[in-house]
């Protein structure tokens, strides 16, 4: 499996665990708006280690997280999560992480 050059992590930090099976769109910017690269689900250890090309230009992109879609039935105020973000260096691999509860967000550039 060749890594992509933009994952993401996602932790529930609300339950203090990884949080599987969040649904993630990873989405580029061109001259006619956003544009879809790729979809995936986090992994039982919260991850998405394939997610979209090996190589990608510089410019933006974002990620979509689903967290209605997580979190269920369960009492939540953020029901989509959106982390935009540039590439500034397309020979860098871009790591995306979020930390997740019902009533708060958290994100930063990885490595």
């Amino acid at each position: 499996m060749t890594r992509s050059a933009i994952t993401t992590h996602v932790l529930d930090t609300a339950g203090g665990h990884p949080a599987r099976g969040v649904a993630v769109r990873l989405e580029a910017r061109d001259g006619h708006g956003w544009r879809a690269l790729a979809s995936g689900h986090t992994d039982d250890d919260g991850r998405i280690g394939s997610l979209g090309p090996d190589r990608v230009a510089a410019g933006d992109y974002r990620l979509i997280f689903d967290a209605a879609g997580y979190f269920g039935d369960r009492d939540r105020f953020f029901p989509e999560v959106t982390v935009t973000f540039t590439v500034t260096d397309p020979q860098q691999h871009h790591h995306v992480p979020l930390l997740l509860s019902p009533f708060a967000i958290s994100t930063y550039r990885g490595s």
